[in-house]
């Protein structure tokens, strides 16, 4: 059945796109040494055997789903490409950070490509790769062998490209003796011995390899590509098809597995002829021996007959017991990848090289706000900030706050993202710190929060309850305001006209943000409703905004005779504003329409709302009244006094334009 299913897999050889199609090939080795030779199992059955035996390889004990390598201690301070320790880190704009020669190698002809961690971030990779300055001089300091030896692969993986494999080799002997726990290390040098033809050195290597990382597919592959070349076909098949397990796209161990299944379906034939062969010499031997002794004791030649059947039988029992035995694969996870040597688990492969007793805070200060980098971003130039001091930067210029270098790209992506591994750092190594510094933090946002004391104002125009109030942002203080706004969840500021003695009135409408539209240059369009009306106690400033302590005013009801009467007045203005606007001209209607919208309609009960009917406020905002003319209708809180104002400007505007 074994010469079928080869036969099968030279012809079809895309079954190995799919991890049943890799199962189809290790169940057929297990099968081809089975005593019933039973046929392969249908491919529903084998993809249920597929997921099982990775299920077991990767959560029977702890490993990780993919690629992933065990998150042991230090192994955040891996590259996510080469899985080894980070040498000239760059941080990209996604927060991703890896080695620079990494990115150098891997970017695509037509221009930088996005992160491999997050492809579907956009614009994730600057077209020109800087070092992340604060990380690599942390690296440096903690970590002075870890990069030099990364420094040492890197020269030895360009040797190697330039067929200088004795040079690599002794870079990589290098390495290797600065940092002996770094997996990477002994996996390339594995590559280069092999190449070398030194198969036992390589097979070394790779074996260290997997002691480090367990669960890392490369270094199963390493092994078997090693093992392959030492003629052990079994067990190179072995740790391609554990290799697939952990990594179901590997092209590289699909073709070896594909190619030693072959090799030992050819040896196991020749084999198996071997072992028939020698079975009937053995039967034909010994038959000639009872023969003889048969010849010498005439009587005892029936009882010897039938011991020399059984002795041939028993023989060729044990033969091909032992047979079965030898060749039927061990299914489970090798036994030093399941087992964790308890020495190796004191350390880590990429980033373990420093227990960390004492780390200064200073080494990871933000250059502007001198405290705990909270948040950290770091831009295209390499520079690395609290994410709220990097915005407020940008606010009043595009440039880098240290080296001046352009930032366009970076604020046009508006949302900028956290270096995670230098956030990582601080959570790891300065926990006490970091909880001082979000405690910090969240105080301010609750001071921020706060709509009765230090209220952001906009000192602008007049606005007024329910009138919507669209506004053009582009001075930084008013950057800062709108997004501390969006930040604290409150969307809401307060909007004052302008006072030539008190920077701004003493009366004015809290505006409620219904949505931001932002423009590459930093620019903003705010879409904005009134709310409510207040009045100002105290003025102040913060972070070049104005600021105030304000109370809310609200109308006075009436009732009785009064409200009979309010109703009335109420009624007769309301006809009166609807007469006026009809008599505009249809381009002023227009226009007035196309910016407010139409005007609300007459309310049942015109002391529904503690700021008065919502119409009288469209109408004071179409009306063409200087703002000081219109202040004090903010600042009423009779519903009577706001309608006979009103009434009498209508009057007074119908009369103007009879004349």
């Amino acid at each position: 059945m074994h010469k079928d299913n080869k036969n099968k897999i030279a012809k079809h050889p895309d079954q190995a796109n799919s991890i049943w199609k890799v199962t189809q090939v290790f169940l057929g080795f297990v099968h081809l040494y089975s005593a019933n030779r039973s046929s392969l199992p249908g491919k529903e059955e084998e993809g249920v055997e597929a997921r099982r035996l990775a299920r077991r390889l990767r959560a029977g004990k702890g490993a990780p789903p993919g690629r992933e390598r065990d998150r042991e201690p230090g192994a955040s301070l891996g590259c996510p490409k080469c899985h080894g320790f980070l040498y000239e880190p760059v941080s990209l704009l996604c927060g991703h950070t890896f080695c620079k020669k990494c990115l150098e190698r891997e970017a695509s002809p037509g221009g930088p490509a996005g992160c491999d961690l997050c492809p579907a971030l956009p614009g994730a990779r600057p077209a020109r790769l800087r070092v992340n300055v604060v990380l690599s001089n942390l690296l440096a300091k903690w970590f002075p062998g870890q990069v030099k030896a990364s420094r040492l692969r890197h020269e030895g993986n360009l040797l190697y490209q330039e067929k200088q494999l004795r040079a690599a080799l002794q870079k990589y002997d290098e390495a290797v003796r600065l940092a002996p726990r770094d997996h990477l290390l002994y996996s390339n040098r594995s590559q280069i011995n092999s190449t070398l033809k030194c198969c036992r050195e390589a097979l070394d290597d790779a074996e260290m390899a997997c002691r480090l990382q367990p669960y890392w597919a490369k270094g199963h592959l390493r092994k078997g590509q090693a093992l392959a070349n030492l003629g052990k076909t079994e067990e190179a098949l072995h740790e391609f098809l554990f290799c697939l397990a952990l990594d179901s796209g590997n092209r590289t161990a699909k073709s070896d597995s594909q190619r030693e299944n072959m090799d030992q379906d050819k040896n196991s034939s020749v084999r198996e002829d071997q072992k028939m062969r020698e079975c009937e010499n053995l039967a034909k031997s010994t038959l000639v021996t009872e023969c003889r002794k048969g010849s010498l004791d005439e009587n005892r030649g029936a009882s010897s007959e039938v011991e020399s059947d059984l002795h041939i039988s028993e023989k060729c029992r044990l033969l091909k017991r032992k047979h079965c035995s030898e060749g039927m694969p061990n299914t489970d996870p090798p036994s030093k990848i399941v087992k964790r040597d308890n020495a190796d688990g004191k350390g880590s492969g990429a980033g373990n090289g420093i227990l960390f007793e004492a780390v200064d805070p200073s080494e990871l200060e933000c250059s502007l706000c001198m405290r705990l980098f909270y948040e950290p971003v770091t831009t295209p130039c390499g520079h690395t900030f609290c994410l709220k001091c990097l915005e407020r930067c940008l606010d009043h210029n595009p440039k880098c706050p240290l080296c001046k270098e352009e930032l366009s790209e970076c604020l046009a992506m508006r949302k900028h993202c956290k270096t995670v591994l230098l956030e990582e750092l601080i959570a790891k190594y300065l926990p006490e710190e970091l909880t001082e510094r979000r405690k910090l933090y969240e105080e301010e946002m609750a001071e921020l929060s706060n709509l009765n004391k230090n209220v952001p104002i906009f000192v602008c125009t007049m606005a007024y309850p329910t009138v919507p109030c669209p506004l053009h942002i582009f001075e930084p203080c008013y950057r800062l305001m709108i997004r501390r706004c969006m930040e604290t969840g409150t969307k809401q500021f307060g909007m004052c006209i302008g006072d030539p003695v008190r920077g701004f009135a003493d009366y004015g409408c809290i505006l409620e943000i219904r949505n931001v539209e932002f423009f590459a240059d930093g620019r903003s369009v705010v879409d904005s409703i009134g709310k409510r009306r207040f009045k100002v106690l105290r003025h102040g400033q913060r972070d070049g905004y104005n600021t105030a302590d304000i109370e809310y005013i609200e109308d006075q009801p009436v009732q009785g005779e009064d409200y009979a009467s309010l109703v009335v007045l109420h009624d007769s203005v309301y006809h009166q504003a609807c007469m006026w606007f009809d008599s505009l001209k249809s381009t002023l209607k227009s226009r007035i329409l196309n910016h407010f919208g139409p005007m609300p309609a007459k309310d049942a009960d015109p002391q529904a709302s503690p700021n008065g009917p919502a119409w009288c406020w469209w109408i004071l905002a179409v009306l063409p009244l200087e703002s000081r003319a219109q202040l004090p209708f903010l600042a009423m809180m009779s519903l009577k006094d706001r309608l006979n104002g009103i009434g009498r400007i209508l009057a007074f505007m119908s009369r103007a334009r009879s004349r």
